[in-house]
């Protein structure tokens, strides 16, 4: 019988560095209603000076890890954008603070989509009997790429970092992964772009401002994160045999309020049945989806058994969704 992926652990690490609106509204030409009727986001978490994506992702694993109570894995899959280094990957770094050296290890980029993608490969890996556990994080600090002088995402955007432990099992445990779906769109490479750093245009000595910083088409990534979470969430219901009424619970990306909510009309689903991270930790991209899912833990809404719709839609553009049981399982904070 071919083994089913299964998650086992999950672990979170957030900056101590609150930052509110009314701290924003004291640089920016904002306010905290502003930004709260826009984007549903109160506060966010931001990074100091000299604290890395890797040092909120070897946190994160550590949690996840000691959740699942084993150190031991497979192989590590780090979900992320902002990588500590554009080379080399960050992943290799965090496996070896966790005493896995020689454990493959790589970085993921496919924005806010990526632990959907990273969660994917997991599964395949499993499925496939090529690895029984497997580590997989998202981690972001976008307060390193975006400009501090931006409201429109200054005002959007967390750090932070979340994990889980995927193990081979079998289909019917709580915790059990099934359907994951994927898919892309290069035509929309710019509605969410960092356009100077890579090869297309190196990042050169005396480039201030223009290119370096996170830029985002605010209404072409709403219309696109809407139909595309909406339809691959869908797809992995019905993949999964699920009514509507059968799903417990949906974790969408943490974008936008408006967002999520748009998305849950679209499926038939109830306010009440979305898991919500935004108000207190605002967009905190790859990380977003397992922040989303402990604080779902430890309030309570999701319990052991849950049915789980996750879906997301990052930069690319990017998008996927997966269909699972909540395990039983306490987050583990570092």
């Amino acid at each position: 019988m071919q083994p089913a992926p299964v998650i086992c652990g999950i672990g979170t690490s957030l900056p101590d560095r609150v930052v509110t609106n009314d701290d924003l509204a004291a640089r920016l030409d904002t306010s905290d209603e502003w930004i709260r009727t826009r984007t549903g986001i109160r506060e966010r978490r931001t990074v100091d000076p000299g604290t890395a994506t890797g040092d909120l992702a070897h946190a994160a694993a550590q949690g996840a890890l000691k959740s699942a109570g084993s150190a031991a894995v497979d192989l590590v899959i780090l979900a992320t954008t902002t990588p500590d280094h554009p080379c080399p990957a960050t992943a290799p770094h965090v496996a070896q603070r966790l005493g896995l050296t020689g454990v493959p290890a790589w970085d993921l980029a496919a924005v806010c989509s990526g632990f959907v993608y990273a969660l994917a490969c997991a599964s395949s890996f499993v499925r496939s009997g090529s690895a029984t556990r497997v580590l997989v994080i998202g981690a972001d600090t976008y307060s390193t790429i975006t400009d501090p002088d931006d409201r429109s995402t200054r005002a959007i955007f967390g750090d932070g970092a979340g994990a889980v432990v995927v193990r081979a099992g079998t289909a019917d445990e709580d915790g059990a992964i099934g359907p994951v779906t994927l898919g892309s769109d290069g035509s929309l490479k710019d509605a969410i772009l960092v356009d100077a750093g890579g090869s297309r245009r190196p990042l050169l000595d005396g480039l201030a401002h223009d290119g370096r910083y996170f830029t985002m088409q605010g209404k072409t990534v709403f219309r696109h994160a809407v139909e595309r979470m909406s339809q691959s969430a869908e797809k992995v219901r019905t993949e999964a045999g699920w009514s509507t009424g059968d799903v417990d619970c949906l974790v969408a990306h943490q974008a936008n309020a408006r967002i999520i909510d748009a998305v849950a009309a679209h499926m038939g689903l109830a306010p009440e049945q979305c898991a919500l991270s935004i108000e207190r930790l605002g967009n905190t991209a790859a990380a977003s989806i397992p922040l989303a899912m402990a604080e779902a833990a430890r309030s309570g809404q999701l319990r052991a058994g849950s049915r789980v719709l996750l879906t997301a839609f990052g930069g690319g553009a990017t998008w996927g969704a997966a269909a699972l049981t909540w395990p039983d399982v306490t987050p583990v904070s570092i």
